[in-house]
């Protein structure tokens, strides 16, 4: 397991890399400077996001197994600039609302796979990152998909 710290926008991500894989990304820093090929696209795919001039991410990403695979398949799916309710979603993979909002929750590598483009039927819903809802607004303000908001 190799961790690296990156600059953001909403303060200092880690990112985490095992077997040529990204397997996390937290809020917080001291991990030092990505030193792997992984973690500087990483970084340097985070940096364009960031400033507007990257849409996707094409980086390897640890996306686990079963229903886990499936969902995270389904949310970086989901274009940069659009969103999905909890309900689509389930409707999709067929499984309640509730246990999309349990998967949103436990996406260990967010941002880079993309809960904060799920919402609730009639609100935002909630966001596991740092900053909570107020983090899930920005970053779907970032990404143009404010108007989606009023």
């Amino acid at each position: 397991m190799i961790r690296a710290t990156v600059p953001s926008p909403f303060g200092a991500l880690t990112l985490t890399e095992t077997g040529g894989r990204i397997t996390a990304l937290s809020w917080g820093g001291g991990a030092g400077v990505p030193d792997t090929p992984v973690l500087a696209a990483a970084a340097d795919q985070l940096a364009r996001y960031f400033s507007g001039s990257l849409r996707e991410f094409d980086l390897p990403l640890d996306l686990g197994t079963g229903f886990q695979r499936a969902f995270l398949a389904a949310l970086i799916a989901i274009p940069c600039g659009e969103t999905r309710t909890y309900g689509d979603l389930a409707r999709a993979l067929g499984v309640s609302a509730q246990a999309i909002g349990q998967a949103c929750g436990a996406n260990r590598i967010p941002i880079l796979i993309p809960c904060h483009r799920i919402l609730g039927a009639t609100g935002l819903g909630g966001y596991s990152g740092m900053g909570g809802v107020e983090t899930k607004v920005a970053l779907l303000r970032l990404e143009g998909a404010a108007g989606l908001l009023i």
